[in-house]
């Protein structure tokens, strides 16, 4: 059974609070932003210049949040931004991410609007 709306967002909200503390990766600088405006003190934006193996290299953390958009391409660029991390021994922590794809959002650049209007 489907958790009510209101109960999953409260759930993203307790999943910020949480995380904000840890390393995320995200897609660009509107991402970045987003989630610093929500409190996230360690977030990088992927550089659209370098390649992502590079990205993964320089990771230097022992967990780490992907948060890239929830459409096709995020999603790509999480799945190979997963398994290069995770070959270098990080651990991913998909639980805010899986919280994210419980809502109608799909751009993290849109997230701080988004719950800003519950």
């Amino acid at each position: 059974m489907k958790p009510p709306f209101k109960e999953i967002i409260e759930e993203v909200w307790e999943a910020i609070d949480k995380y904000k503390h840890d390393f995320v990766l995200v897609e660009g600088k509107n991402d970045r932003a987003a989630l610093e405006s929500l409190g996230f003190n360690s977030v990088r934006a992927i550089n659209a210049n370098k390649p992502l193996y590079e990205i993964i290299e320089e990771v230097n953390e022992k967990k780490v949040l992907i948060l890239t958009d929830l459409d096709k391409e995020g999603k790509q660029i999480y799945s190979r931004l997963k398994k290069g991390l995770e070959s270098r021994g990080v651990f991913v922590d998909d639980t805010l991410r899986n919280l994210l794809f419980k809502t109608e959002l799909r751009q993290v650049e849109g997230l701080y609007n988004y719950l800003k209007r519950f």
